[in-house]
C-alpha cells in the first residue's frame, strides 16, 4: 500500500472547518431529541456504505461507548429486516442511506416524505446535516488511507 498524503496534515484549516461543521452537526442531533448513540449509528451506517474502515470502527466503539447494544450495532447493516429500529430511527437510516448514496437516484421523494411523516422539520435538517458531514469525514479517511489495524 502506497504513502498517501494525510488531508488533515496537507490542508489542516480546511481539516479544522470540517472539524467545526462535526461539532454544529453534533449540537444540531443533541438539540433535535435524537439520542447520541443513536447518532454514532447513523455515521456508522453512512461509514458502513462507503466501506470506511477506519470510520467504521470508531463509530462502533462510539455507539458502544454511548449505550448502544452490541445486537443493534450487529443488525445495522439489515436494519430494515429487524424490529430493532422504531419509526422514526428507520426513518432517520433510510434518509442518511439516500443522502449516502445520493448518485444511485438523489433523494426520491417517498424518502423524504417517509422522513417527514415520523419526523420533525429539526430532526431531518439534524439528520440530512450529519449525512453531509459524516460523508465528508469518510472520503477524508479513506482517501487519506487512515490506518486501521489491530
Amino acid at each position: 500500500m502506497s504513502t498517501r498524503v494525510n488531508l488533515g496534515k496537507a490542508a489542516p484549516e480546511l481539516y479544522q472547518a470540517v472539524a467545526g461543521l462535526e461539532k454544529l452537526a453534533t449540537k444540531a442531533i443533541a438539540s433535535a431529541g435524537l439520542a447520541e448513540g443513536f447518532a454514532h449509528l447513523l455515521r456508522l451506517r453512512a461509514s458502513q456504505l462507503n466501506q470506511c474502515a477506519y470510520c467504521v470502527r470508531m463509530h462502533t466503539r462510539d455507539a458502544l461507548a454511548n449505550g448502544e447494544s452490541s445486537d443493534r450495532i450487529s443488525v445495522l447493516p439489515a436494519w430494515r429486516e429487524s424490529a430493532y429500529f422504531d419509526a422514526k430511527e428507520c426513518a432517520a437510516l433510510e434518509l442518511m442511506e439516500a443522502i449516502t448514496l445520493i448518485a444511485d437516484g438523489q433523494v426520491q421523494d417517498s424518502t423524504y416524505e417517509l422522513a417527514a411523516a415520523s419526523l420533525s422539520s429539526e430532526e431531518i435538517a439534524a439528520v440530512e446535516w450529519l449525512a453531509v458531514v459524516i460523508n465528508a469525514w469518510n472520503r477524508i479517511a479513506i482517501s487519506s488511507r487512515y490506518p486501521v489495524a489491530p
